[in-house]
This record gives structure tokens, sequence and C-alpha cells, in this order.
């Protein structure tokens, strides 16, 4: 394929990025991967891609110089560490503050050496707990601690609208991947035969297998015309009730043990809501751009990833 011209592209190496740059290269693109550390990540990157050193705040203009567009996908994970106030402050300001340095040093380029497209991850706690609201891209921001954080990441986002910059901002669900974000701790207990519904299993999940998220992310980039916020959800959200059948089923495990509210709470203190939220949220836009989604099956989703590795 002909070359299309540079990306640049955070969180190269995370979850997302992982799965993503692959795809990148094969549109076409030579993309330009930010990692702290630049050396270790070189050694492991495709032909076609090479790492830039940031600090994982302040993105060096020259990174951006040229670029036809910016992917900006780093981020602290949500779970997987103690919920302490030292804690929460880094999953906001590695959001927040590493998208308003981009913006900024977006602004610091000639027009003409601007990226034309700034695509922004940001997440579907940012409709808060919704009962059976049914959610679009629409829908106002909720409340709660990662409502706040996403509400906060976004509008640093649309700082690179004042540079004439295209912006889309990503509002992803809980993706599907074996080698790392909510599904691997999620399966772990059902391995160990503990699995079961979290508070009443009726709460709305929204989630996404990994290689459908790469296609709406590829769709996304490919429309010039494209702006504004984007859910990036498998068309059929499922209830944690489901969620749990479906993982017992491809895991064959039992999935009796109920794990109370109180308990959740008591684990992750005000992010517990994020588990324990519900938020039926489609992806209006990623249809009508017309995404072909592979996976509308939660357990089909779930058994691509959990099964080969099953044994």
């Amino acid at each position: 394929m002909a070359e299309r011209g540079d990306l640049l592209l955070s969180g190269a190496t995370g979850l997302v990025g992982r799965r993503l740059l692959p795809h990148l290269l094969g549109d076409g693109y030579a993309v330009r991967c930010l990692s702290r550390d630049p050396g270790r990540a070189a050694r492991g990157l495709p032909a076609g891609a090479r790492a830039i050193g940031w600090d994982g705040l302040h993105v060096p203009a020259e990174a951006l110089r040229g670029c036809a567009a910016a992917i900006h996908l780093a981020g602290e994970p949500v779970f997987g560490g103690l919920p302490s106030a030292a804690r929460r402050a880094r999953i906001r300001s590695s959001r927040v503050a590493s998208t308003t340095a981009l913006a900024g040093a977006l602004g610091t380029l000639a027009p003409a050496e601007r990226p034309r497209a700034l695509l922004c991850a940001s997440a579907v706690g940012y409709y808060g707990s919704r009962g059976e609201e049914v959610l679009d891209e629409d829908s106002p921001p909720g409340e709660g601690f990662l409502a706040g954080v996403c509400r906060a990441w976004e509008d640093a986002a649309r700082g690179a609208e004042r540079h004439g910059v295209r912006v889309v901002r990503l509002r992803i669900g809980i993706v599907l991947a074996r080698e790392g974000g909510a599904l691997p701790p999620l399966a772990l207990p059902f391995r160990l035969g503990l699995g079961g519904p979290l508070g009443d299993g009726r709460q709305w999940v929204p989630w996404i297998h990994a290689e459908d998220l790469v296609g709406v992310l590829r769709a996304c980039l490919a429309d010039p015309d494209l702006e504004g916020a984007v859910n990036v959800v498998a068309p059929a959200p499922a209830r944690n009730a489901e969620l749990t059948a479906a993982l017992g089923r491809v895991l064959r495990r039992p999935t009796w043990l109920r794990v109370p509210a109180f308990a959740v709470r008591a684990a992750l203190g005000d992010l517990a809501s994020e588990l324990l939220g519900s938020r039926r949220v489609v992806p209006r836009r990623a249809q009508a751009l017309g995404v072909a989604f592979r996976f509308h099956d939660l357990e089909a989703a779930l058994a691509a990833e959990l099964r080969p590795s099953d044994g």
C-alpha cells in the first residue's frame, strides 16, 4: 500500500495500542510511537514504527510536526491497584494533563505543520450510572469520579479545536482482550470457581471486543468529516448477570457465588460505582459510519479471547 504519511500514537505499548499498531502500518501509515523508554520500546516495534521519547505528560512539538493525525491512548489503568487518593490523582492527571499538554503543543506549530485530526481516548464512564436509560453520544454526562475525569479529559481534547484540528472523543467500553485490560482480572475468580454476579447483576455493561475497537478507530481516522464523541462499544450491551453466565459457560466454571455490593464498595471505594453502575451505551455514530462489528454476541467475543488460553 502507498505511504499515507505519519501518525503519532501514544499508548502504543498498551492494550489498545498493541492491537491497533499493526493495522495502522498495514493501512500504509508510518507511526511515531511515544514512549518513556524509547530504547526499550524500539526493540519491540515492527518495521514502519519508531519510538520517540516523552515524559508521559509533555508531547514534543517535533513529534507532532508533519503528522497526518495524532491518536492519544495513554493513561493510568483504572483498575489494578489500591483505590488510594494518590492513585485517583494519577488516573486523572495521566489523562487530563497529558491531553492538555498535547493540545497546547499543537498550538505551537504552524497551521500547515499541525496534524489534521486528534483521536483521543475517553471512556463510557462519562455517562455515570444511568439505570435503564439508553445512552448515545448526545446523552449528557453523569456523576461520579470517572464521569468527572472523562468530562475534564474531553474538555482538554477539545482544546485542539481552537487550532483547527478535527477532534474525535472515543468513549470506550470494557475492552475484551486476553492480554490485558479488564478481562484477565475479571476472568480470574471464575477460573478459580469463585465467579458470580456483582451486586444484583442487573447493571448494564458496555463491552467491545478488541478487534472491533480497532475497527472503530480506523473508521474514525479515515472519515475526514467526523468529529465529536463516538461510543466505542458493541451494538448489544449485556447485563452483569449475562456477562457472568457467559463467562461461566466459556470457562466451564460455576457462577453461583454472588459478590455483594457492599464487598465491592469495601474493596474499591468510590471506584466501585464503575462496576456496580449501569450504563446502557449504544454505538449510534459508529454504526452510522458503517463499521462492520465482528462480535455482536458477548459469549462469542469472550470465547475468542479466553478459550485459546484455557488449555
